[in-house]
């Protein structure tokens, strides 16, 4: 079946029948899962599945249906329910299709040798990395190891003259383990996501930091409710990012239920705060040559040392805030609608050394894990569950849990005093090391 042609096809058919404009988002994937414990294969899982969604435009009123049936019966059973729902629908001036016919130059989406690599060499790896982990003497049980893969290609046309497509890789694998001791019991787990197989973290990094993570959380203590610095490791920048990313959906801003609406320009946080948005970062894991409707990608500033620069928008969104889409329509595939989202996000790093930061830190709290929701985009208010160490004399004095955090937005933004330069751009939702000045801590 020729895929690139396929969707231009689909959108002729699409108007043939009676739409004024169509679009068509035609996907193609396969994936393998693998896993391991105690040296034992549990799961071997591989499948393959294609599906195209439909876009459909009458009088103004906007239809979709999706079939993962590329048959023609089934095709034209999708088109023509896209056409009879949107026929029931209310008309909008902003459902729109955008007509700009470029692509992003992006590298590095692609591993031409993944699919080659031998089944054994992948089960291997994750074997070794539980084997090299349950080495540490301190870890006495397995919560396994997992290898998973993917290739995706997606093809994208519309009415307006557009018909792209790219194609990706990614690549995983992780492993868990649980130390004890007494009646305590301490989980940790870590993992390596690359678009190529030999960019992976070795079976030794992996495994090191599983048992490391759960090692170091043994023996945790409480510590007195008080107001503290509090350094943030990276794998918890979520906790800031995740709250900043949602008060900037430009959905969210025009309906009233962002913190941030109103406020381009002005400066929400410390100098030390910059938070970009990258759709075209080589090898990236959230790197794409075009967004969910086929927007060009590009890299944004969305706060510049503490500035609000702008906020996020698909086309039908940027149309009734009246700006440009912004190339961020994110899309969970061929069965879903276009939404709004980010791709790599993550705050630029900083100056400080990580273990400068520490050891500047008389007294505070050192955090590696939340729960919770983290910054609520709509007021603002920040609240949730810690775990990490508490920190004496620029040291890591005991490792805590079950404590809470809690500060306003500005307080945090504003509060950060030191950015690290441990940024790993590995993940599509990051941060180095940073610390900010004072939050309230929930104890004892």
């Amino acid at each position: 079946m020729q895929y690139e042609t396929l969707p231009q096809e689909l959108v002729e058919r699409c108007l043939r029948r009676g739409a004024d404009a169509a679009e068509v988002f035609l996907e193609t994937s396969r994936q393998l899962s693998l896993s391991v414990r105690n040296g034992e294969m549990e799961t071997v899982q591989e499948s393959a599945s294609n599906g195209v969604g439909f876009r459909v435009f009458v009088d103004g009123r906007m239809g979709f249906a999706h079939s993962n049936d590329l048959a023609d019966g089934a095709v034209d059973q999708a088109i023509g329910s896209a056409l009879a729902f949107a026929r029931h629908m209310t008309a909008d001036e902003h459902n729109l299709l955008p007509d700009d016919p470029g692509v992003a130059p992006v590298e590095g989406l692609y591993d031409e040798e993944l699919a080659g690599v031998p089944m054994d060499r992948k089960i291997d790896l994750i074997t070794e990395a539980e084997a090299l982990a349950m080495e540490d003497p301190a870890v006495n049980r397995s919560g396994g190891a997992r290898w998973g893969e993917g290739e995706r290609a997606v093809y994208l046309a519309n009415s307006h003259g557009l018909s792209k497509s790219y194609r990706t890789t990614s690549c995983s694998f992780g492993v868990s383990v649980v130390a004890e001791k007494d009646d305590q019991r301490s989980s940790g787990g870590e993992s390596s996501s690359r678009r190529f197989f030999s960019d992976l973290a070795s079976p030794e990094e992996v495994a090191g930091e599983a048992a490391r993570r759960a090692r170091e959380m043994l023996d945790p203590r409480m510590v007195r409710t008080q107001r503290a610095p509090v350094i943030f490791h990276p794998n918890v920048a979520s906790a800031l990012l995740g709250g900043i990313l949602g008060a900037i959906n430009g959905e969210r801003v025009l309906q009233g239920a962002s913190f941030l609406a109103g406020r381009i320009g002005e400066q929400i946080g410390s100098e030390l705060l910059t938070v970009v948005d990258d759709g075209t970062l080589p090898k990236g894991m959230a790197t794409a040559p075009f967004d969910g409707e086929g927007v060009p990608t590009r890299r944004r500033v969305i706060i510049d040392r503490g500035v609000l620069q702008g906020f996020m928008y698909n086309t039908a969104v940027a149309s009734r805030a009246g700006v440009a889409s912004t190339g961020n329509a994110s899309r969970g595939g061929y069965s879903s609608l276009p939404g709004i989202g980010s791709h790599a996000f993550y705050m630029l790093a900083g100056a400080s050394d990580p273990e400068a930061i520490l050891r500047d830190t008389t007294r505070g709290l050192y955090v590696n894990g939340v729960t919770g929701y983290g910054i609520n985009p709509v007021d603002g208010n920040f609240s949730g569950g810690a775990q990490g160490f508490w920190i004496e004399n620029g040291r890591r004095a005991f490792p805590v849990r079950g404590l809470t955090i809690a500060a306003t937005a500005a307080e945090m933004l504003h509060g950060i005093d030191r950015m690290g330069s441990d940024l790993d751009l590995n993940r599509a939702l990051t941060g180095p090391t940073f610390r900010i000045r004072e939050m309230q801590i929930g104890g004892v």
